[in-house]
């Protein structure tokens, strides 16, 4: 009678005693402190509500099953089943999926907030799930306007000349040090820090939340405000795990990160407006720059990408208002 009773109890609360508990996997390489986790850990906690307790997401952050390039390997092999990526890392497999990272492709927030939205962004979405046999991208977050770091006053394009610049190992982040005649140098994200600090590059490029939670600030005495682009970190599903989930699972996990993703990107817009100040009284000197010196001087780089991006895509998105 008692088992019985236990079971009757379950049953009404949406669970069977019988029923198997899905354990999934999310990795990523952003700090704990940063929205990119928070939210994670909040979409893993909503997606175990809303299932009556069928699906349970482990969180690991901090790169601690890989860095990025060895993440979308393990997505591909299965054996992750949910990750953050850069679109840039997306565009090496698919190609137009870096559209968005080209060096001033966006003209501001709102410009990037209308491609998210965009039935743009849903074609190449449906182009990138036929590239890698089946990964569906659930959610677009806003990663921060980047920002240059460096160990001396940089103001103008100028400024930039032979300087070792570190950025992400994709060759779409090259453009933006090449144009402005610097020396680009892939390092590892979980190695930056060190290489700032012991002189194997002079500076680095991230968004302003990215340098907080980095500590970068604490290694590089100056941060150029460039803006030279809007970041965005795809959050991406396995194949096998979104051809595993039913039509309704399937719409629920898209609601929770789309939700998280909102979160995600509010949280980063308004946490890069205030840290300028907060970086000044740390000590750090905040350089406001005339960002249009350094996009005249980029812009021209974007006629060489867009024949291996996609024309139609690359106006298309130029021409959203």
């Amino acid at each position: 009678m008692l088992i019985i009773f236990f079971n009757f109890v379950l049953s009404s609360v949406g669970f069977s005693a019988t029923q198997d508990v899905k354990r999934l996997t999310w990795a990523h390489v952003y700090e704990t402190s940063e929205p990119l986790h928070i939210w994670a850990e909040w979409a893993a906690k909503e997606i175990n509500t809303r299932t009556n307790g069928r699906y349970y997401i482990d969180v690991f952050p901090t790169s601690i099953m890989g860095k990025e390039a060895e993440l979308n390997q393990s997505l591909s092999l299965g054996t992750v089943d949910i990750i953050y990526t850069g679109t840039s890392f997306a565009g090496q497999t698919y190609p137009p999926m870096a559209l968005s990272e080209l060096p001033y492709v966006f003209r501001d927030y709102e410009h990037w907030q209308k491609f998210t939205a965009s039935q743009l962004f849903v074609e190449m979405i449906a182009g990138y799930k036929k590239a890698t046999l089946g990964n569906q991208i659930v959610g677009n977050n806003y990663y921060g306007q980047r920002h240059v770091t460096s160990s001396k006053p940089i103001q103008t394009p100028a400024d930039m000349q032979n300087l070792k610049l570190r950025v992400p190992n994709a060759s779409i982040y090259k453009m933006f040090p090449l144009a402005v005649g610097a020396n680009p140098s892939p390092i590892a994200f979980s190695e930056v820090y060190l290489a700032l600090q012991q002189g194997v590059v002079d500076a680095q490029e991230n968004p302003l939340p990215t340098i907080k939670a980095k500590k970068f600030y604490e290694v590089q005495p100056y941060i150029s405000l460039t803006g030279h682009l809007q970041g965005s970190i795809l959050s991406v599903l396995s194949d096998r795990l979104w051809h595993s989930l039913s039509a309704q699972d399937k719409k629920l996990f898209a609601d929770v990160f789309k939700e998280a993703a909102m979160g995600v990107s509010a949280d980063t817009r308004k946490s890069e407006q205030a840290l300028a100040k907060w970086f000044e009284a740390q000590g750090v000197t905040v350089l406001k720059v005339d960002r249009q010196l350094f996009r005249q001087q980029v812009l021209p780089s974007h006629e060489s990408m867009k024949h291996t991006l996609g024309v139609e895509f690359y106006e298309r998105l130029q021409n959203i208002k």
